[in-house]
């Protein structure tokens, strides 16, 4: 079995058992919390913990997002194309089919093109953001930097690899390899915040809403 084949089997194999199983121990985690009053806590109606999660997932829909449009653009672009491109791209429908025999719908070509290079800009922006903003730089870690750099290099080494755009073989190992690392990541960096945004959100509303009686967050 060569490189090409272990990290496409074996490897893509215990990197998605690792997800699932890191997944369900964070969620799991998040629940005994809740129980424990260390998680959001319950309006009287959840009316709070509801509009929380709509102004999370609407674009503008809090004052602060309003108040930082540019930020705000970037972060729903970057979160819709992050979330999507892997699921449409062509070249990974393919391997649904081989794999699963499951069909999945595929884009024109080009927008899966766009969308992958702004998920790159995307992350030149954050990191820019993470070097030069005061407030940003001073909850920064080094994590945070891997994150970023994680994920450009998994779009773009498919972008590279999916146009044979210089070493074919080399490029479509390294893209595999960043996309099982990143998968392994999430349960266990802030990149878990898509598995809690539901419990984040709820708490924010909450927090706001039924102890600092405000309206936006």
């Amino acid at each position: 079995m060569d490189l090409y084949e272990l990290v496409r089997g074996p490897m893509a194999w215990i990197a998605f058992l690792v997800f699932i199983l890191g997944s369900l121990y964070r969620l799991a985690s998040a629940m005994v919390a809740s129980g424990k009053g260390k998680a959001p806590r319950k309006s009287s109606r959840g009316t709070h913990a509801i509009r929380s999660l709509l102004h999370g997932l609407i674009p503008f829909g809090s004052v602060t997002m309003r108040k930082n449009p540019g930020l705000t653009v970037v972060t729903f672009v970057f979160h819709a194309c992050l979330v999507v491109t892997p699921v449409v791209l062509l070249a990974h429908a393919v391997l649904w089919y081989e794999s699963w025999e499951i069909s999945l719908w595929s884009p024109p070509e080009a927008v899966t093109d766009a969308t992958t290079v702004l998920v790159i800009l995307a992350c030149v922006f954050f990191l820019i953001r993470r070097l030069t903003v005061t407030e940003v730089k001073s909850v920064t870690s080094p994590s945070d930097f891997l994150l970023l750099a994680l994920i450009a290099l998994t779009f773009l080494t498919g972008f590279l690899a999916f146009h044979q755009w210089g070493p074919y073989r080399a490029l479509l190992i390294t893209h595999i390899l960043a996309g099982e690392v990143m998968l392994i990541a999430i349960p266990f960096s802030r990149l878990s915040h898509m598995l809690l945004f539901v419990f984040t959100r709820a708490h924010v509303g909450s927090e706001f809403g039924d102890v600092c009686k405000a309206q936006d967050w």
